[in-house]
């Protein structure tokens, strides 16, 4: 057996939801310049107005001489540009169960793309494979990699594009905490830019969530790296009566001294963060520093399902639980093939994790705040029998 074609699909689909869109704006890295302080958060720019809402995605698609074919989906259209300039030829005549072999075919090709938009498209490239083998052994991902290690697997609902007002904060962890989920991330909205007033904001989003969750909750709050060390220190002591259980990325990605140095004096609350670094490599110079207390390494962007596994053994190796960067369906795969205390949960992001299933066959949707490990085969990403428009499908020449 061997792939002999590599192709991409554009769809689109009406997405029926009548929540609010882009509520919050957050505060990100980008946001010490005024002119792109304002930007709001996912995803008012992603889709036209609604509802219901047109929205679009690409699929990659894997094709073999024997008929079957391996699918991940959505990927971006950058992805596609870089699978067909630097991989298609690679993988063509390839066979399709040799992974390993074609992952470190494609590393050691794209040395300028050992991290970033390069690295993401391998990761599509690899996590496609890994759905063709499934098929091909009639198993989930999750079996071909030792699990499943459990029936199903604890959520923690993410707050992205909800408003932090104190009262809506309250209002919607409530409602979700009523739908079963018993951990939750709100994403906090001032930097130091922002003086006192912004504490102030910051801590009333705690201080609201914890309220509205009582005293038995998880409680994450993420600062998308936008802040530094001082302000973060500030931060951990004011919230503290709020038991944060940890604040995210506090610092730019490439701090890691900053991040050994929070995890060291922010006693009581952890430390998170790696979902901007890529490959075992990337992640062990994380581990090596003792730069987080929880490894959130994204599956779809970090390598893959291949080198994801890498990553979790050699993060058990130094007890640091990874709980990912959300991912969908691959997360919910990779968790499934580890031990509870290597990946004990799984990032839910209510509304960016909910706009998918327009395109999928199967649904991604936890219930009772726990998500259920699926049975079926591949990777849960082959496309819905209805409701789609195909807007092209291109082969891929390389």
């Amino acid at each position: 057996m061997k792939i002999d074609r590599v192709r991409s699909l554009h769809v689109s689909a009406e997405w029926d939801y009548h929540e609010p869109l882009g509520e919050a704006h957050l505060s990100r890295p980008e946001s010490i310049y005024p002119e792109l302080a304002d930007d709001p958060s996912w995803p008012v720019k992603e889709v036209a107005s609604g509802p219901p809402y047109n929205v679009d995605a690409h699929f990659l698609l894997i094709d073999t001489d024997e008929g079957a074919t391996g699918i991940c989906g959505p990927v971006g259209d950058e992805d596609i540009a870089i699978i067909n300039r630097s991989f298609v030829d690679i993988l063509i005549g390839e066979d399709p169960q040799a992974i390993e072999r074609i992952w470190d075919k494609m590393y050691r090709h794209s040395i300028h793309g050992r991290k970033g938009t390069p690295m993401m498209a391998q990761s599509k490239v690899d996590l496609a494979l890994w759905d063709l083998k499934g098929k091909l052994f009639n198993a989930p991902v999750h079996q071909l990699l030792g699990g499943p290690s459990r029936g199903r697997i604890r959520a923690y609902a993410s707050m992205l594009g909800y408003s932090v007002e104190p009262n809506k904060v309250v209002e919607r962890t409530r409602e979700f905490l009523a739908q079963g989920f018993t951990a939750f991330k709100w994403f906090l909205p001032c930097a130091p830019k922002d003086g006192e007033p912004g504490i102030r904001k910051n801590l009333a989003v705690i201080r609201a969530a914890r309220e509205a969750a009582g005293p038995d909750c998880d409680l994450m709050f993420d600062s998308w790296s936008s802040w530094n060390v001082p302000y973060t220190l500030r931060m951990v002591e004011l919230a503290r009566e709020y038991r944060p259980y940890w604040f995210e990325e506090p610092v730019l990605a490439d701090l890691i001294p900053q991040y050994a140095e929070l995890r060291q004096e922010a006693s009581g609350v952890f430390i998170s963060g790696g979902e901007h670094e890529y490959t075992r490599w990337g992640v062990k110079a994380l581990l090596d520093a003792r730069a987080v207390d929880v490894l959130q390494a994204d599956v779809t962007w970090a390598g893959g399902i291949s080198e994801m596994s890498k990553i979790c053994a050699l993060a058990s190796a130094y007890d640091i639980p990874v709980i990912p960067h959300h991912g969908g369906w691959p997360s919910t795969h990779l968790i499934a093939s580890q031990s509870l205390t290597t990946c004990p949960m799984q990032e839910w992001l209510i509304q960016h994790g909910r706009m998918p299933n327009v395109f999928y066959k199967r649904k991604l949707a936890p219930v009772d705040g726990h998500i259920e490990v699926p049975n079926d085969p591949g990777m849960n990403m082959d496309l819905a029998e209805e409701g789609l428009t195909l807007l092209e499908e291109r082969t891929l020449t390389g």
